[in-house]
This record gives structure tokens, sequence and C-alpha cells, in this order.
């Protein structure tokens, strides 16, 4: 059974404050300088709704949710964030300190059965929501998520083993590294549960090991989940999500400017040459290029410049830290795109997103090699595929693999595919307008479904539906056999 582990009994729900993605804690950061205020609202969505928990399941759920409230940065956790985060601030590390979740007061959660028989078998669908300071509730979506595979796979789906699982993780990261890949474990979101995700860690360890004695070009660059990089002494990366530009845009209820307001106040908040690979698809990468290609104000002329990328009420404004990487010729104008080492590409079509990217960079006169990271429902095949195409147009591509890596199983009783939940916790509201995600694929709008429609005709944007950008069954179906991925193992 999924439970037993040679008579161990494994730890339930989330431990470590630092158990979330790397990102979260980064925009926590800017949060915290300019828009501490602000009130949100975040809306869960299964985008597998077939696959239901039951009552005890939901009732599981709960108590770790309530558990989240015992969780605080450990001193040696502060301690790693000083030495490896060097990018947080005193101010902010202090507050981090000091945070505590209030799930009872932040987070309503019912459960709405089928058939309601009173057993704890019933199944049923799973209504969560959160809301408070944006500053305070930010750091719940990656445990919330997590808790809820994690509910799903211990009492809904057990049939499934941990057998074979961090020596599984050992060839997917050999046969990436032995092909010259660059690649990040992205899979907190949506892991089956703790444990897997530590097995899996291991086995990309121990594969990074091997290629450095065999002198692969390929390299494990991090886990964007921050326990883990501290656990196994591995960098945490990952720089900014949806979130930021979501969250800017219905504070503002400015569209057309809020890629550049967000880009504008992220580094104002790092500096230049920090945390700096930008997310183009929140409106769509057409949108998202207009902004940038234009200039970033300097600081000399920074509070003097058009004042429609300022945040009316931001605490403070976007001037870049003192100690910023910025050139000492602070009166040299540069755009955003030449300002950032590179973008994420997150929905759509990857290899025509290379193609669109190298068109711009050389639109702009933009010579010197950018970095891509891909992140959206990856495998080795895929990764490979986009790694090719990326380095023939002259970038220098990475990846950020996840639900592949942490939630990769088969049945144990036929040998199918055990397919995960794809489930997404997506900021809602924000100062009391709609937070929504237009992306490159409608497969991923996310939101007020008015407010989707408005915004995309005053952005003008082009409807693109990706052959491959079913959510439905993102990561296949049950009643097929196991995935390529698992052929490609034997």
């Amino acid at each position: 059974m999924a439970s037993d582990l040679e008579g161990q009994a494994l730890p339930d729900g989330i431990l470590s404050i630092l158990d979330t993605d790397l990102y979260k804690l980064t925009m926590q950061c800017a949060i915290l300088k300019y828009l501490p205020e602000v009130p949100v609202t975040y809306a869960f969505t299964n985008r597998t709704p077939h696959m239901r928990l039951s009552r005890a399941a939901f009732e599981w759920l709960q108590e770790q949710i309530n558990k989240l409230a015992n969780v605080s940065l450990t001193s040696a956790e502060l301690d790693f964030l000083k030495t490896t985060c060097t990018y947080f601030n005193d101010t902010y590390l202090r507050f981090l300190t000091y945070f505590r979740f209030q799930p009872l007061k932040q987070v309503r959660i019912t459960f709405t059965p089928l058939n309601d028989t009173g057993s704890q078998d019933d199944v049923g669908d799973v209504s969560l929501e959160i809301r408070g300071r944006w500053l305070d509730t930010i750091l719940y979506e990656i445990p919330l998520l997590a808790l809820t595979s994690e509910a799903y796979f211990k009492f809904c789906d057990r049939d499934w083993s941990y057998n074979h699982q961090e020596n599984r993780a050992y060839i997917k990261g050999c046969k990436l590294m032995g092909h010259g890949c660059v690649f990040s474990e992205f899979g907190s979101r949506r892991r089956r549960d703790y444990h897997t995700q530590d097995l899996v860690i291991q086995g990309l360890k121990r594969a990074a090991d091997d290629s450095q004695a065999q002198g692969w070009k390929g390299k494990l660059s991090g886990t964007s989940n921050v326990h883990f990089a501290m656990k196994y002494g591995i960098p945490p990366v990952g720089t900014v999500a949806h979130e930021w530009f979501m969250g800017v845009a219905s504070i503002t209820n400015d569209y057309e400017h809020a890629n550049e307001t967000a880009l504008r106040y992220w580094v104002g908040c790092f500096g230049e040459g920090v945390l700096g690979i930008a997310l183009t698809d929140t409106f769509g990468t057409p949108t998202f290029l207009k902004a940038f290609k234009r200039t970033m104000p300097t600081p000399a002329n920074s509070m003097a410049d058009d004042k429609k990328t300022l945040i009316p009420g931001a605490a403070s404004p976007p001037l870049p830290p003192m100690d910023s990487k910025a050139p000492s010729n602070t009166s040299e104008e540069r755009s955003y795109a030449q300002i950032f080492q590179g973008v994420r590409q997150d929905s759509g079509s990857p290899t025509e997103f290379v193609k669109i990217m190298r068109d711009f960079y050389s639109s702009e006169g933009i010579h010197e090699k950018k970095t891509i990271v891909f992140s959206d429902s990856l495998n080795v095949e895929l990764c490979l595929e986009y790694m090719h195409a990326a380095e023939e147009a002259g970038f220098a591509p990475t990846f950020g693999i996840g639900t592949f890596l942490t939630n990769d199983f088969q049945s144990v009783s036929n040998g199918q595919k055990s397919v995960p939940l794809n489930i997404v916790i997506k900021l809602s509201s924000a100062s009391g307008h709609a937070a929504i995600k237009i992306s490159d694929n409608i497969g991923k709008n996310t939101g007020d479904v008015q407010t989707v429609h408005k915004v995309k005709e005053t952005l003008g944007y082009v409807e693109k539906q990706w052959v491959n950008g079913d959510e439905t069954t993102r990561w296949g179906s049950s009643e097929k056999e196991a995935t390529k991925a698992h052929v490609q193992e034997r």
C-alpha cells in the first residue's frame, strides 16, 4: 500500500515554512516593500474535477491546514536564507522570522458530497478560498496544493507504491544530464507527497554526482523548494510567478501598463542582474514584449518619468537598492529586455516561443546570449526537443521540471498510469478588483470570465489554443498504459 514504507511511519503535513517555492518568498519580499496593506483573495480550481476527495481525505486536509499555524522559521533556516539568498534584505528576514499563518482566520474550506450518506467514503467537491492581506496570505498556495494532492493519494487512490521512485528519478536525471540538459526540480505544488519529493531529489543528487564524475555537460541546477535546497545542499532557484503581474494589474486596474509596472518594481526591489528571469505570458507574450522593449527609468529620472508605471499608494518608490549591480553610469538608458537575463516559457507552444523571442531580441539589436527557462509540462523527451530548438536559435536553455518528477507513478494493480491531480490556486482579487491570467493558451485562462474578456479586448489579444494544452488530461489518463516517460526509462 502507498502508506507502507518498510514499516516506517512517515510524517504528515507541512513541517517547515521553507517547504515552498522560492518565488513565493521573493514575491513576499517585494510585497512587504511596496504593497504591505493590499487585501486579496485566492481561489482553488481542480482541473481534473472527476478526481474528488472523500470525506476522510477532506477532514485530514482540513486538519493539516489548521496545523500550519504551528509552523515558523527556525534559527537554522534563517541562517540558511542569510547565507544563500543574499538578495533578501534584513527587513524582510526580520519579518519572516515573526511570520505566522492564521488559517482559522484566513482560509475557508468546505466539502460538498455528491451523495451525502454520512460515510467517510462519501466523495465530493472541495471549495477553498484564502482571504487577507497579500503579505500575510501569499505563502499558502504551495503548501495547500501539496496537501490536497497528498490527501487524495493518501485516502482516495492508494493503488501505488514508493518502490523505485528514487531510481526512476536517477535514470531521468542521468538521461537529461547525459544529453547536456541543465534543469531544476520544480515539483512541490503537485507532488504526490513530501516523501516522494524527498526520494526524487535523492535520485537527482545521485545522478548529478555521476554526471560530474563522467564530465557530462548537463547539470542539476537546483530545486524551487527552499526546504529541500537547505536539506540537500543544492541551490534554491526561482524568480517570479504570474501572481506578481496579476496583482499589480489588479491593484492598478491598468492592464496596458501592468507588465512594465511589474518589471519596474521588481528591479526596484532586487536590483539589476538579480532574479532576472522574466515571465512573459500572464496577459499574453505579445503584450509583454511591448513592455519588455521599453526603457527602464534610471535613478536620476525615476520620479520625473511617465507616472503610468507608478503604483498609487505604494509604500515606497521603485528605486533599485544601493548595492544594485546596475552600471555606474546611471544615466545610461537601457530596456528591460537588456536588463533581464532571460525569460520563462510557461504556456503555449515552446518551439513557437523560441522563434518569437529570437525575432524579438534580434529586432531590438540584443545579441548577447539570453536564457530561456522552460517550465510547462515537461518530460525527458520534450526537454531535449526544446533544448535543441533553443540552442539552434542562440539561447541558453534551462528547464524547471515538476510533476513529471514528483508525481509520476503507475498503478500497482494493472501497470497503468496513476494520474496526478491537476490543481491550481490563483490570485482571484486584489484591492477589490478581479485578478486574472490569460496566458498563451486558452486552457490556462483563470479568473473572472467577464474581466478576462474585457482585458482581451483592451489588449487586442489574439486567441490561442495549443494542441497539447488540454488541462484536463495534461498528465495522462488512467485508461492509457504507462506514459512515454516510463517507456523511455526501460
